[in-house]
């Protein structure tokens, strides 16, 4: 378990996946995460998801937890590690939309990325979100992420199309506003 100001990072738990679906499959939270037709999932899908989780693969899944009350808001992932080179990707959500504009996503993004730079020994993170989603961009604007580059009018949602955004952040300017 990783521990922030607001949220502590845990391992998932089986009891976890019903919210997690009911998360995951909320419009709002679809439209702006999924880039294909927003299809609901199923729980037989989440319990498959769940079983492939490994501490054995470059592939690192946790549940977001408020260490005020205990709840299970969100999660968040650390993708495609590049040892070689030093990179990593992460994604995120916040699933309680009561936890939204509160500081949690921040505090969640912040621990993961410490996480990365302190025990992973990652020279770099980095991410790519939608343009539609300007409460994640501005989370990450807060954490020191940068853009990086746009691909223009990537996505289609809402009648229009989107561009996807490229952030990153090195480890020398994590570690600079952090200290």
């Amino acid at each position: 378990m990783y521990t922030g100001k607001k949220v502590r990072l845990r391992a998932y738990r089986k009891e976890d996946l019903s919210l997690r679906l009911s998360y995951i499959n909320d419009p709002e939270i679809l439209r702006t995460i999924v880039s294909d037709i927003p299809y609901p999932l199923t729980l037989q899908e989440e319990e498959k998801w769940f079983e492939s989780i490994s501490a054995l693969q470059d592939t690192y899944k946790f549940a977001i937890e408020t260490l005020d009350d205990l709840r299970f808001i969100g999660g968040c992932s650390i993708n495609d590690v590049d040892w070689k080179n030093s990179t990593a990707t992460i994604g995120i959500f916040i699933g309680d939309k009561t936890y939204w504009g509160k500081g949690y996503g921040t505090d969640a993004v912040n621990t993961l990325v410490s996480f990365i730079f302190n025990e992973m020994n990652i020279h770099k993170v980095r991410l790519t979100c939608y343009a539609l989603n300007e409460r994640a961009i501005r989370c990450y604007e807060k954490c020191g992420f940068v853009e990086e580059g746009r691909l223009r009018q990537e996505i289609y949602k809402d009648g229009r199309y989107y561009d996807k955004v490229a952030m990153g952040i090195l480890r020398e300017e994590f570690l600079n506003l952090n200290t």
